[in-house]
Order: C-alpha cells, then structure tokens, then sequence
C-alpha cells in the first residue's frame, strides 16, 4: 500500500466532490423555493450566484490533479460537464455581478424548469463521480506500482 500523486488527487477530489454535492442540493432546493413562491427571485438568485464560481472552480482544481496525476479515465469522465460550465457561464446573462442567474429571467417557466433540471442532473453526476473516484483512491492504494 503506498500514498502517492493519483491517491492524493482522489482524496482531494472526494473531499470537494463531497462540497459540490452539497452545493447540488441546495441548487435543488432554491430552485424548488421559487417554483413553490416561497422565497422572492432577488433573495435566492442573491444567494445562488455567490455560489457558481466556487463550484466551477472545485470542480477544475481536482480535474487539474488528475490532469498532473495521469488519470486518464477520471479526467474524461469530467470533460463534458466542464465544458458545459465554461459555455454556460460564456453565455450568461448580461449582468453587473458574477453568476449566472438573473432575477428577471429566473421566474419565466422553461428557464426554471431548466435550471431545476440542471440541478438534478449535476446532483446525479456528482454521486456517481464520488463512488468512482472512492473507488479509485482504492485501487490506487491497494495497486503496487511497477
């Protein structure tokens, strides 16, 4: 059993995967708030666009540790989802802040229903990665190298 590069990169990416989750569900659940007129657009798009370039950039850091660390197939497995985050953030809403949700936009009925489904599907994506990358510090742990 040895600690190197790609268990320490996996470690890390269990840890931040553990705060995207986090950051999912309550991507859901303000989403959820507005569908259901409990909270007002101005509040929760105030609380929900601090949050996008943390997200974006945990999510990079990690990728670039496997990048550095030479895992390939974790690497792979992210790229759609990062380049996903780069054109929605390019394509934003023109506004005077960073994030990407607009109180204006935000209560039309697609553009809700979109992000809500955005939500859920980044939910699903981060469980399923955070299984992959506990089994991968795993095998790195348990793999002698040659």
């Amino acid at each position: 059993m040895a600690f190197n590069f790609p268990v320490f990169s996996y470690i890390v990416a269990l840890i931040t995967d553990a705060f995207l989750i986090f950051f999912a569900i309550f991507h859901v659940v303000a989403f959820d708030e507005l569908k259901t007129d409990y909270k007002n657009p101005i509040d929760q798009c105030n609380s929900l666009n601090p949050l996008v370039l943390p997200e974006y950039i945990l999510h990079m850091f990690f990728n670039l540790l496997f990048l550095l660390s030479g895992q390939w197939f974790a690497l792979i497995l992210n790229v759609p989802l990062i380049a996903y985050h780069i054109n929605r953030y390019r394509t934003r809403p023109t506004m005077s802040g960073y994030g990407l949700y607009d109180p204006t936009c935000i209560m039309n009925a697609d553009t809700l229903s979109k992000c809500q489904m955005e939500g859920w599907v980044k939910l699903a994506f981060y469980l399923i990665t955070f299984f992959y990358y506990l089994y991968g510090m795993i095998n790195s742990l348990i793999t002698v190298p040659d």
